[in-house]
């Protein structure tokens, strides 16, 4: 059983992000468990002082998480042209640690509009040393209100999107 960890990027209730992530755990193929993180706004800002003995429990416990997993998705918005502080804050609670060096992950995404926070996350988390695979996942949800999410997110065509990219995610971390 492979243990994937996806993380959406926002914080706001309706994220079309989070929706997407909570999607792919609910559609996740045999053999392929996908948790949800949902301690991104307990997460404190990040402070090289406070590593260590020192790092706060809820930091730890994103830290135990992805070392833990088989492999991570992340799924985010983009703000300003960029990450958003959240999810940028959560990867430098991780950068001088073990946990995402030759870690496989994957980007999901809920706009087609998100450009320039895919290219800035996939430049951010390769320097940390993840593995990024290749492939990714894109379902458009952006501006579409909680019930025409979960509408779309239930089509036939999008369950089979979600379950082609989780298997071949999972076939990208076993070949690893």
């Amino acid at each position: 059983m492979l243990n994937i960890l996806a993380i959406s990027g926002s914080l706001r209730a309706t994220s079309t992000n989070s929706a997407l992530v909570e999607a792919l755990a609910h559609n996740a193929p045999s053999g392929c468990r996908v948790t949800v993180y949902d301690g991104l706004g307990r997460l404190p800002i990040f402070n090289p002082d406070d590593e260590d003995e020192r790092t706060p429990r809820a930091a730890s416990e994103l830290i135990d998480a992805v070392t833990r997993a088989d492999g991570v998705i992340i799924s985010c918005p983009e703000y300003a042209h960029g990450v958003p502080g959240g999810l940028k804050n959560a990867l430098d609670w991780l950068v001088s640690r073990d946990a995402a060096v030759a870690k496989p992950a994957m980007l999901a995404h809920a706009s087609p509009r998100s450009l320039y926070a895919r290219a800035a996350l996939a430049e951010i988390m390769r320097t940390m040393s993840f593995v990024l695979y290749d492939g990714g996942l894109e379902i458009a949800l952006l501006g579409k209100k909680p019930q025409e999410v979960e509408a779309i997110l239930a089509e036939p065509a999008n369950v089979t999107a979600m379950r082609d990219a989780l298997m071949a995610f999972t076939g990208f971390i076993r070949a690893r």
